[in-house]
């Protein structure tokens, strides 16, 4: 198994629509950003990328590159996770902190979850979403945009469906 840390921040940008973990907000500004700008999606990618040592983001999609121009970045998060399987590797989990005063993300999280988890190919309960304020302190608690931290762990699929098969079929304890 291996562990990879996820991070990603934007600017609040009014004219964009808010979408976090593949989830449209109504009624807050989007973010800034080549692609749509999904920081929580984003966040996922690097974690995923890094568990598996394969670089950032930026060095698959990079923001310069007009193919990735307003790219759905759940299509991002997709491409990677058909990388870690072409690798003989799957996620295992997620757990995803997003740090912004507004939006409230409890009230999107179970979306976000199960956006997600599709994505991963795993349950709505290996995905974790969780919100945070920055107590109104730096440029978070001043309103300007949102960061998110992301943690995954990843498994190779040999492995990790002959444990879960044996744990399946073997008598408790």
């Amino acid at each position: 198994m291996r562990v990879g840390t996820g991070y990603d921040s934007h600017r609040f940008d009014p004219d964009r629509k808010l979408i976090l973990g593949g989830v449209e907000i109504p009624g807050v500004p989007g973010l800034a950003g080549h692609s749509d700008g999904d920081a929580v999606a984003h966040a996922v990618t690097d974690a995923l990328l890094g568990a598996a040592a394969e670089g950032d983001i930026g060095s698959h999609f990079p923001p310069g590159d007009p193919r990735w121009r307003d790219a759905d970045s759940m299509d991002l998060l997709g491409r990677v996770v058909a990388l870690l399987r072409r690798r003989g590797m799957r996620a295992i989990n997620v757990d995803v902190t997003v740090i912004c005063e507004a939006p409230r993300i409890g009230p999107h999280s179970a979306g976000m979850r199960a956006r997600i988890a599709d994505v991963l190919g795993v349950g709505a309960d290996a995905v974790s979403i969780k919100g945070k304020t920055n107590e109104g302190m730096g440029w978070i608690g001043a309103g300007e945009g949102i960061a998110v931290h992301a943690v995954a762990l990843i498994g190779e699929e040999a492995t990790w469906t002959r444990r879960s098969i044996s744990s399946r079929h073997s008598p408790p304890g």
